[in-house]
């Protein structure tokens, strides 16, 4: 069968948006995006004119209205492909993958109970901690078929709370109750499959986030009594001095720059983002923020030139 020019030259330009590395969004500096609990909202704020400048929320995008309630609580927001997409998890049982352009939710699925954080793998599917759930849960990204036929496999991993991937090695990191683990990734096709490799015992109970410091080889980890850098090489924790504990989220600029952290004023949220020193980095009074993360690349994790990948 012949296909028409005009068929052709439209096939030909979604191949090439499809394709063409994602280029950093630059848009959004001195921005930080934000898992917003009193809308059910991931946000991105401007930290200099302490505004919010985008949202999103499942009603305003491609999400069935059955599956609301899912999104309820947002426990994580990371910046991903060229900081054009945001890789989200709520406590509601969602994991999902988001346009910034056009708010639409490229990939969903639910993830099990009470999920903290996501990650993406280098083939392009999901990997999502569910702390409740006590599980590692691997989603084939179809960004097709989604929500109705989604292929997943849990993992158990004792109070999952966070997920970074580890490119230089290969590897996966997550902190649980009291080891941080790593975890080879084998995508096997239908059937990917997470195999614990080695795991790192710290001297404190329930970690909470684990996320790269920009630069460096190491990652922010947070417990129940105290803040670490984990020098990833070395297998080492040193302990970060700071008269906060229990963060939700720590995340830095680049090159390790003005590290923001979430410190709960009520229950498990803050209306109000500081750095170490204790200094406010921004207000918003009525929001419920759980973590906030600077709008930076993650070149810990991800390739310079980082492309979305559509699974089939």
């Amino acid at each position: 069968m012949k296909l028409h020019q005009p068929i052709m030259l439209f096939l030909l330009f979604v191949f090439a948006a499809l394709t063409l590395p994602a280029q950093e969004n630059k848009k959004h500096s001195n921005c930080v995006a934000l898992a917003e609990q009193s809308q059910n909202r991931i946000a991105i704020a401007n930290v200099k004119t302490r505004k919010i400048v985008w949202e999103w929320k499942p009603s305003d995008s491609n999400v069935a209205p059955e599956h609301y309630r899912w999104f309820t609580n947002p426990s994580d927001a990371k910046v991903v492909y060229g900081g054009n997409y945001i890789l989200m998890s709520a406590s509601g049982g969602a994991c999902a993958l988001i346009r910034i352009s056009d708010k639409k939710t490229m990939f969903y699925a639910k993830a099990g109970k009470n999920p903290h954080s996501a990650e993406l793998l280098p083939d392009g599917n999901i990997v999502c901690a569910a702390s409740t759930g006590n599980c590692l849960t691997v989603f084939k990204t179809d960004t097709i078929t989604f929500p109705d036929r989604v292929t997943q496999h849990s993992f158990f991993c004792d109070d999952a709370h966070n997920v970074v991937w580890d490119k230089k090695r290969d590897l996966l990191w997550t902190g649980g109750q009291h080891k941080i683990i790593s975890w080879k990734y084998n995508p096997l096709g239908q059937d990917p499959v997470l195999s614990a490799v080695d795991s790192i015992e710290f001297q404190d109970q329930y970690g909470h986030d684990l996320f790269p410091v920009p630069g460096k080889d190491k990652l922010y980890f947070t417990a129940t009594h105290k803040n670490w850098i984990f020098n990833v090489r070395k297998k080492q924790l040193t302990e970060m001095k700071s008269k906060y504990k229990s963060l939700k989220s720590i995340s830095a600029e680049k090159k390790g720059k003005t590290p923001i952290i979430i410190v709960p004023k009520e229950q498990w949220w803050t209306d109000e983002i500081l750095d170490l020193k204790g200094n406010s980095i921004l207000r918003i009074p009525g929001l419920k923020i759980y973590k906030a993360r600077w709008m930076v690349l993650n070149a810990f994790s991800y390739p310079k030139k980082d492309r979305i990948k559509i699974c089939d």
